[in-house]
């Protein structure tokens, strides 16, 4: 009879053999796909309350706002938590790639439970500061009120959010990005038909739109847990076995707590350039709400290369397969550029097009639209960029390193900048500016620690296997 060990290694996608390209591809095109549903969420809220959120323009600019309002503050909640499911997919790629199965396990279950607390923290946090957090960020007064009753809906759907995107990385380190995609696709579906029925027929505005996405978030959770609960892989959740293992969540929490501390960060920056677009006035917030989404699109596709380059050498890795790492790392580089500049020029090119979609009445705010993405949109491969080095050195199980580059590279100078060069000169397109600079810097720095690391790691495997020899 076959061991355990044998029988899962059947049920795993092995990223450490065959042909790399094709790979990456095949995993990245359904992580995309999955991506873009998560965004049409956000993009059906948009819609609705920018077409049917009020019984006139102005009234549906303000639930636009609302919505738009609201964004990087959630981000700002919920990334601290979050960033432990990226700890919990390294720990999944490396026990993968080392053929170490019981591990793996251990730390689906242990993943599964610290997932539902974060969710539960994260709601009680947002419901309870909804209002405060949203005067202190200098949002419109006319918006405030429906975009607290957004934020609390919204959060309502914050424990199944959590656990399906916990469940989520865990199948991708497994090398399953089809499944989560057929999960969202189902949720995103619910998401649309009840942002329609809220908008529409109870006439709820902004808040109708944040239930709706609440309800979403949990049926894809109620459906993933289903499927890891029924499989007979590595990522199998079995109730006997749902208990947190200490070892396994120290490690989750080492490589992804920095992890999450630096897109709290970043989303600090994020909050404090939303609060430089509130000071324009609400027809700006909406313009930039709209485009916003659209780069949102591009941005999947570039984080989705992350996603690649932090699983394949997470599993290359475990196997000691040097050559083979750093071709992942030279491919995801080429693959992550030609899709960013492609997909960037393009939403640039039908921008006003596009635009009129979510403001169709409302062209000052189209203007304003289309600054954010000539300076955001266009420039987003290089955030590709950025986000490959920062996968690549996860990957490799470095935590504190990325999240130190990122935060002084981006982060940090990104503050820097709004207090200083946008003090100076106020204009949107400065603002703006401020994205692909330190996209650049943060970028150079994350390629030249990956340079080190992978030449250290592997002359420390080298060393090892000598004395083992000796």
């Amino acid at each position: 009879m076959p061991t355990s060990s044998s029988a899962n290694a059947k049920k795993v996608r092995d990223l450490t053999e065959g042909a790399l390209l094709p790979q990456i591809l095949m995993f990245v095109l359904p992580l995309i796909a999955t991506s873009v549903l998560q965004l049409l969420f956000n993009t059906a809220d948009t819609v609705v309350v920018g077409r049917w959120g009020g019984s006139t323009p102005e009234e549906c600019e303000i639930s636009l706002a609302a919505v738009g309002s609201c964004g990087a503050l959630v981000n700002l909640i919920i990334n601290l938590f979050m960033g432990l499911s990226v700890g919990a997919g390294v720990c999944v790629a490396h026990g993968i790639g080392a053929k170490q199965y019981e591990d793996v396990s251990r730390v689906v279950h242990t993943a599964v439970i610290t997932s539902l607390f974060c969710g539960i923290a994260v709601t009680v946090i947002g419901i309870a500061g909804a209002e405060t957090f949203l005067t202190m960020m200098g949002t419109d007064p006319d918006v405030v009120g429906e975009a607290s009753m957004y934020m609390r809906a919204y959060f309502c759907g914050m424990p199944a959010c959590m656990v399906y995107n916990y469940c989520a990385t865990m199948l991708r380190s497994a090398g399953d990005t089809v499944r989560p995609l057929g999960f969202l696709s189902v949720a995103g579906v619910v998401n649309v038909v009840l942002n329609l029925i809220m908008v529409l027929v109870f006439r709820l505005g902004a808040v109708g739109v944040g239930i709706a996405t609440a309800a979403s978030q949990w049926v894809s959770c109620i459906l993933i847990v289903i499927f890891m609960m029924g499989t007979d892989g590595v990522c199998k959740i079995e109730l006997s076995k749902m208990k947190v293992d200490k070892a396994k969540l120290k490690r989750i929490i080492f490589l992804g707590l920095p992890a999450g501390l630096q897109s709290s960060l970043f989303s600090i920056s994020n909050v404090l350039i939303q609060t430089s677009v509130n000071s324009f006035g609400k027809v700006f917030v909406a313009g930039a709400t709209a485009a916003s989404n659209l780069d949102g699109y591009v941005y999947v596709s570039q984080n989705a290369l992350y996603h690649a380059a932090l699983t394949f050498v997470g599993q290359n890795l475990g196997a000691k397969k040097y050559d083979r790492l750093i071709r992942v790392v030279v491919l995801c580089t080429v693959v992550v550029t030609v899709v960013g500049v492609l997909l960037g020029s393009g939403v640039c090119f039908f921008g006003e097009t596009l635009l009129k979609i979510f403001i169709p009445e409302n062209p000052e705010a189209i203007e304003y639209g289309m600054i954010r993405l000539a300076f955001v949109c266009g420039t987003y491969f290089l955030c590709g960029l950025m986000e490959v080095g920062s996968g690549v050195m996860r990957g490799m199980g470095k935590a504190v390193t990325p999240m130190i580059v990122s935060l002084l590279g981006s982060c940090a100078l990104r503050i820097v900048w709004i207090y200083t060069v946008f003090a100076m000169y106020p204009t949107p397109e400065i603002l703006y500016l401020s994205y692909p600079v330190t996209w650049i810097i943060t970028s150079l720095a994350h390629y030249i620690m990956c340079f080190f690391t992978i030449r250290k790691s592997r002359r420390e495997d080298a060393i090892a296997n000598k004395r083992v020899l000796n």
